[in-house]
């Protein structure tokens, strides 16, 4: 529960959305120790095959040829220089907000939906990544 306040940027959490999210992390089938495996998988991984996470720090660009975009938000757990972000593969969007955390999704949900819009919306560097696709069909007109 201190991690919902302490990794948010003064997100003023009820009652219910606290019951919510520890409901999900314990009562899941994978347990509440699911969250940690991004964790083991930075520190423990096969030097000799491409490292699957981003905290290695290594360049994936090699390994993920697919657009990407980046949102960051000040108030996350580790605020990494914007370079390092570049470094995963083809950067096509970013995205630099005044408010947010760890959980921002949840405490900035319209921030991260404009970032989807610009991203995947008509005009957007990734409306029409692949030949002949047309980004979302009917529900691109709306974005």
């Amino acid at each position: 529960m201190q991690k919902l306040h302490d990794w948010t940027d003064s997100y003023p959490w009820t009652d219910d959305e606290i019951l919510t999210w520890v409901s999900i992390y314990y009562f899941s089938t994978a347990g509440p120790a699911a969250s940690v495996r991004i964790y083991y998988e930075a520190t423990h991984w096969d030097r000799s095959k491409p490292p699957k996470t981003v905290m290695n720090r290594e360049r994936l660009s090699d390994w993920v040829p697919i657009p990407l975009g980046l949102s960051f938000f000040p108030k996350e757990i580790n605020v990494v220089p914007k370079t390092w972000g570049r470094t995963l593969g083809p950067v096509v969007m970013e995205s630099v907000h005044d408010k947010g955390g760890h959980f921002a999704a949840w405490e900035q949900p319209d921030a991260i939906a404009g970032d989807l819009k610009k991203m995947y919306g008509r005009g957007g560097p990734c409306f029409e990544p692949v030949k002949g696709c047309t980004g979302f069909g009917d529900t691109s007109a709306r974005l």
